[in-house]
């Protein structure tokens, strides 16, 4: 019998999160993709080092920055009444921040694609930035913004480390699928561990599939 709780849980964290980081990531990406700066590698570097950075290593960060006693989690704490750190809010911050490079860089890449000939073209003609972002840059990115969803939405599904540390196996706040996987296994109920698995794998091949579908039939013709 599936765990509906876990699998319910799981699905809001991934959609708040993609939520959230299209709306951080956006301004980001085309900051990145804009800018000069001497500080650019830095901000390049800060982004991707989820990627390489153990979960567990990001998470114990985490724990210490959302503790009750730190500034934040004080904040937090007198600001809502209840701890940041094994909340779902702690751990929705969490996957933003361990997510963030798998929403950053396929836009990044699909707004340099746009080319600058064409933002220049479009400034020459008296467009504001943000005109040249809205109706031209990212009309061209959509399939950057698809994929650049698909991927952060997938990610923050199999979450586990980061979830694990920041957020604890709380029924019905912090436990999700990988937590409640890694629970059957320990318990050795290794058929729901099975079911739940199988779930995962399977959407996670479908999401990756779709995706390398996707660019092949709509291939990216400017620059």
């Amino acid at each position: 019998m599936i765990e509906f709780g876990p699998l319910i849980l799981t699905l809001k964290l991934s959609l708040v999160v993609t939520v959230l980081l299209l709306f951080i990531g956006t301004p980001l990406a085309w900051w990145l993709s804009c800018t000069r700066s001497k500080f650019k590698p830095f901000i390049e570097a800060l982004t991707a080092l989820p990627l390489v950075l153990p979960p567990t290593v990001l998470g114990f960060y985490l724990l210490i920055l959302f503790n009750p006693t730190s500034l934040i989690g004080s904040f937090w704490i007198n600001f809502t009444g209840e701890s940041l750190s094994f909340s779902f809010f702690g751990i929705v911050l969490a996957s933003v921040i361990y997510s963030l490079p798998f929403m950053v860089q396929p836009l990044q890449s699909a707004f340099e694609n746009v080319g600058f000939e064409i933002r220049e073209a479009a400034a020459s003609l008296r467009a504001s930035p943000l005109d040249v972002f809205i109706k031209i840059v990212a009309p061209l990115s959509k399939r950057g913004f698809l994929t650049a969803s698909i991927l952060t939405f997938a990610h923050t599904l199999g979450e586990f480390g980061i979830i694990l540390m920041v957020g604890g196996n709380i029924p019905g706040r912090t436990k999700v699928m990988s937590i409640a996987i890694y629970e059957h296994v320990e318990t050795l109920d290794y058929n729901q561990a099975h079911i739940l698995s199988g779930m995962l794998l399977v959407f996670s091949f479908c999401v990756l599939f779709l995706i390398y579908t996707f660019n092949r039939r709509h291939p990216l013709n400017v620059g």
